[in-house]
Order: structure tokens, then C-alpha cells, then sequence
């Protein structure tokens, strides 16, 4: 053994000797008084206080400039024989992706596919489930988009309440939306309505041939797994309401369970006169603070006491008709 640690016992024990003299012979180690026991009242819980605002007179109240009309470049079109899906991407989180998704569009891939798989509390999910359907333009694999370098000039909305996905949460642009400061990169939150692109387990698997859409409680552990592109604006009780797949994961096991798609179309390619009017409540102006304020601090008759919280997914985010 090397003589330094051989000589640590001898060097441990005169130690204790040498401080046991300084504390007996300098009045600055004299033993301290024993401190006095201090009585603290414990503190009663602080109920929230009531918001003063609700959101449906928030809402009617609101002026035009909080509201702002759909990109039709950045809309699309899912025709059902049922109705209309309105569905608006998010180029500011997923660019490459959704301009793979317009090609796509655009030449007609989706035209007379299906939706595939209706899985309970979860999501629907549209494909070609014959797996034949030629690409044209579009890109054959494209990486995914699951987080981007967040834009200072993206007006960001925070919410005040902590979350177990993300160290902050908030709104950009009308979408819910998580960040990472220390990383600099922001991503669109599996909320109810998001839609997503279908992967398998490689990170480039998924190219927007295959998309979804939650259908249920918001699986949040999906964030920063999966490139989000947008969200359903109109047309969601169409999706929800879809029969459950019996197969694996909601599947449908027989090509007649599967619900035709007539036709996706860019809203840009589309008539005007033809376009669903929507506008959407604006995420960066005092009436949307006062409304995440209105939901966190629910008062009124009914409300006997304001939660003084709020989910990221559970912040409403109005769209109507334009006025």
C-alpha cells in the first residue's frame, strides 16, 4: 500500500486532538445557546379566486381583430360521404413534412383510399390499405419533424401551470404547443384533434402517405415521437363517431368496414365560393389570456371551487364561422 494512505489512520487520529483544543480554549467555538422552539401556524391552503370572465362572453364579446382567417394554403379538404374534415397544418413546426403532404395532395394520392383503423379513445387513421398506391412527385421517406428550432419571432403564449411532458407549455400560432429553453426547440402537443404522420420504428418511415387524427384522451406521450402537422378545425364529430375496428389496435379487418375518402384537396385549389369560411380565435392577444383565465378559475353558480389549473389540451380554442 503507498505510505500516503498507510499514514492516513495516524494523520485521522491527532485530528479530533488538535480541533478538541481550539474548541476549548477560543471563545469563539463556545458552545452555542440552545435555540428557542418557534410555534409556526400552519398554513391553510389558498383557494383560487373566481375568474371574472367567462368564456362564452369572452367569446361574444371578442372583436374581429382577435380572430384570424384559415390559410387556404395551409388547409385541407378530407371529403367524406358524410361531410367535410377542415383540417389546418402548421408549417412553423413540421415544414418538409407538410410540403410532402401538399404534394401528395395534389396529385391525387389520396383520392379514393379509406380510412383503415378507428381504435377506441385513441385515434383514426387514413392509408392506402392495399399498400399499391404509386407516388408521383412526392418524397419516398422524409425525416421525421418531431421537434424544431424554436422562432423568436413565434409569438408564444405560455401557460402558467406546470407540465409533466414539457418544461413550458403554451399556444403558437393557434396550436398547443410545448418548448425546451435550454434546447431551443419547440414541437405541436398530441391534443385532441392533432393530426399526425403514421410511422413504423425507423425515425424516416413516415412521409404523410399515412396520417391520423386523436380521437380520444390526449396521448402526450406520443410528443416529440411523431411529426404533428395541424389540427382538425371542423368536421371532428365525423371521425369520432366511425365505427371501432375490431381488429388489432382498430384496424378494420373487412374492406367494407373501411370508410371511403372521396377527395383531399389543398383549400386553395379549391373554389372559393366552395371554401369553408372558418377563422380561429387568435393565441397572442389579451381576450385568449383572459379566456385560459376564464377556464383555469371556472366561477359562476355551478363552480363551488376554481380548480386554479388548467391542462395544456383542455384550453379551448374557438373557431366559427367568419363574420
Amino acid at each position: 500500500m503507498p505510505l500516503r494512505f498507510a499514514a492516513l489512520p495516524a494523520v485521522r487520529s491527532v485530528i479530533p486532538c488538535l480541533l478538541a483544543g481550539l474548541f476549548l480554549s477560543s471563545p469563539v467555538f463556545a458552545k452555542p445557546a440552545k435555540p428557542k422552539n418557534k410555534v409556526v401556524a400552519p398554513q391553510a391552503p389558498q383557494t383560487p379566486q373566481a375568474s371574472k370572465f367567462s368564456f362564452s362572453d369572452l367569446v361574444k364579446n371578442s372583436s374581429a381583430t382577435d380572430w384570424r382567417p384559415l390559410n387556404p394554403e395551409n388547409t385541407l379538404y378530407l371529403e367524406l360521404e358524410k361531410g367535410r374534415v377542415v383540417i389546418e397544418l402548421a408549417p412553423d413546426f413540421a415544414p418538409k413534412n407538410i410540403e410532402n403532404i401538399k404534394t401528395l395532395v395534389r396529385e391525387g394520392y389520396f383520392d379514393g383510399l379509406a380510412i383503415v383503423r378507428s381504435q377506441e379513445n385513441y385515434v383514426v387513421q387514413w392509408a392506402d390499405p392495399d399498400e399499391k398506391r404509386e407516388i408521383k412527385k412526392a418524397k419516398q421517406k422524409l425525416d421525421g419533424e418531431f421537434t424544431v428550432k424554436y422562432a423568436a419571432n413565434l409569438p408564444f403564449t405560455r401557460l402558467p401551470d406546470a407540465d409533466g411532458y414539457a418544461p413550458q407549455v403554451g399556444h403558437a400560432n393557434g396550436f398547443a404547443a410545448g418548448r425546451d429553453p435550454r434546447a431551443g426547440t419547440a414541437w405541436l402537443a398530441h391534443c385532441y384533434a392533432s393530426v399526425g404522420v403514421a410511422r413504423g420504428s425507423e425515425s424516416n418511415s413516415g412521409n404523410g402517405t399515412s396520417l391520423y387524427v386523436v380521437t380520444g384522451h390526449a396521448p402526450r406521450q406520443l410528443d416529440r415521437n411523431i411529426t404533428v402537422v395541424g389540427r382538425v378545425m371542423q368536421g371532428m364529430e365525423l371521425l369520432t363517431t366511425l365505427p371501432r375496428g375490431t381488429g388489432a389496435l382498430g384496424f378494420y379487418e373487412k374492406p367494407e368496414e373501411r370508410t371511403p375518402i372521396k377527395t383531399i384537396k389543398v383549400a386553395a385549389d379549391v373554389p372559393e365560393a366552395e371554401r369553408s369560411k372558418l377563422e380561429i380565435i387568435r393565441t397572442d392577444t389579451t381576450t385568449f389570456k383572459n379566456i385560459i383565465d376564464a377556464q383555469r378559475n371556472r366561477g359562476g353558480d355551478w363552480y363551488k371551487v376554481p380548480a386554479g389549473y388548467i391542462d395544456l389540451c383542455n384550453v379551448p380554442l374557438p373557431v366559427r364561422v367568419q363574420k
